[in-house]
């Protein structure tokens, strides 16, 4: 049974187009990462824009440091169209103000502007307030810089993504709201409102930490106050500098995964200290669990146990290697009878362990062969399954994987147990 894409009501949001993507307006949840090549080399930033963008990345972002790596994306998108084809891609803009955002407005396709570091001013760990007269000019100084951007991205009519990060918020948001969600949300809120003002509303917003707590925090309330002054702007999910491994997988999935679980998110990117191409699957996988996007199959397994029938992360992996190809499938692999017919009931098709070393197979709740040797139990699934018009090979002459080694001689001892019972 394929579950539908969305279980749960998600926040309403405007639609923003990046390029041949759309963010929000009800579309799917969009995955994007970011090249860590320098974009001064043209041909390798090209290279791994392409890797992504084959591995899955819906929108690639590049950094843009300086004024000559901005006017770099001019030939970046040149040798993509001649190369490979059009790629939704984003500049990243930090410092120098609107100089760099402007010059990558000619070019792209979406420009990220860090509200803490837009309007750089050198941090003097001040603790005392800011009088009314020094917001007013400090929020008339960001109004002068952001004007040209604003003015560019319409004129391309471009979209923008105002990206907060925790760790680079604005000493005058610090110094008012303290080092939390709260100050983060109010950095974000003083940009779209100057958006705003000029009649700008192609915005995507995004509020970053490297702890979930305060990823968590700051996005919850940056819905619910953009609930209340009547805004609809997407929100782009992510934990930043999240590190390595499985840990910062952990942290990703539980920040982003949480968020979309509560409706809140229209764009997502897990940050990895690893090759940029790793992160696409996290992504995936994330947005595959909660029932939001199907680009695989679902696999339900039992941990296994002293009921189990078989060696089950062997059998396991074997019907994996068999039908991972698929896309919008749930198989289950059961070790017995027991729990197995039931805890596998939504699946479309089940793979059931039973005394003497045979297999069962399942069409959803119901038993349509039983009886199969365990190793011919996967020729026999995939013949259900191609019965059924839902197969395809993946590549001209592709066989079925053969039974694993280990697998033979399970079955010997199976089938001696049942001999001598």
């Amino acid at each position: 049974m394929n579950l539908p894409s969305v279980s749960y009501a998600r926040r309403a949001t405007r639609a923003v187009r990046v390029g041949s993507i759309t963010i929000g307006g009800g579309h799917p949840i969009v995955v994007q990462s970011m090249i860590t090549e320098e974009t001064h080399n043209v041909n390798a930033a090209v290279d791994q824009i392409i890797a992504m963008h084959q591995a899955g990345a819906e929108i690639v972002r590049v950094t843009t440091p300086n004024l000559a790596e901005a006017k770099c994306l001019s030939e970046i998108k040149a040798l993509l169209r001649s190369r490979y084809q059009e790629v939704p891609l984003v500049a990243d803009v930090h410092h120098q103000g609107s100089d760099i955002a402007v010059e990558v407005a000619r070019y792209v396709d979406k420009v990220r502007i860090n509200p803490g570091l837009f309007v750089f001013r050198k941090r003097v760990e001040r603790s005392i307030d800011y009088s009314a007269q020094e917001v007013e000019e400090e929020q008339a100084a960001i109004e002068k810089e952001l004007l040209p951007v604003i003015k560019a991205c319409r004129q391309r009519d471009i979209a923008m993504r105002i990206g907060v990060n925790h760790g680079s918020l604005a000493e005058r948001l610090t110094v008012m709201y303290g080092d939390t969600p709260e100050g983060m949300v109010e950095s974000a809120l003083e940009y779209i409102r100057i958006c705003e003002r000029h009649d700008y509303r192609n915005l995507v917003i995004s509020l970053k930490a490297s702890r979930v707590n305060v990823m968590l925090q700051a996005n919850r309330l940056m819905a619910q106050r953009m609930a209340e002054e009547n805004m609809d702007y997407p929100l782009h999910l992510g934990v930043t500098e999240a590190g390595d491994g499985m840990y910062a997988r952990i942290k990703s999935t539980t920040g982003i995964g949480t968020l979309l679980a509560e409706g809140i998110g229209d764009t997502i990117r897990v940050s990895l200290a690893e090759d940029p191409v790793n992160e696409l699957p996290v992504c995936y996988d994330i947005l595959q669990a909660l029932g939001l996007r199907r680009t695989k199959v679902e696999y339900i397994a039992c941990p296994s146990c002293g009921r189990t029938k078989f060696d089950l992360p062997t059998v396991f992996h074997w019907v994996k290697e068999a039908t991972a190809h698929l896309t919008g499938l749930d198989i289950a692999v059961m070790g017995c009878i027991v729990n197995g017919p039931g805890e596998m009931g939504d699946a479309d098709y089940g793979y059931v362990g039973k005394a003497g070393g045979k297999i069962s197979l399942y069409r959803g709740r119901e038993e349509v062969k039983t009886g199969i040797p365990q190793e011919q139990s996967v020729e026999e699934l995939i013949a259900l399954i191609k019965a059924d018009g839902k197969w395809h090979d993946p590549s001209e002459g592709w066989t079925p994987p053969p039974p694993p080694r280990e697998l033979s001689s399970r079955i010997q001892r199976e089938n001696t147990i049942a001999l001598n019972s």
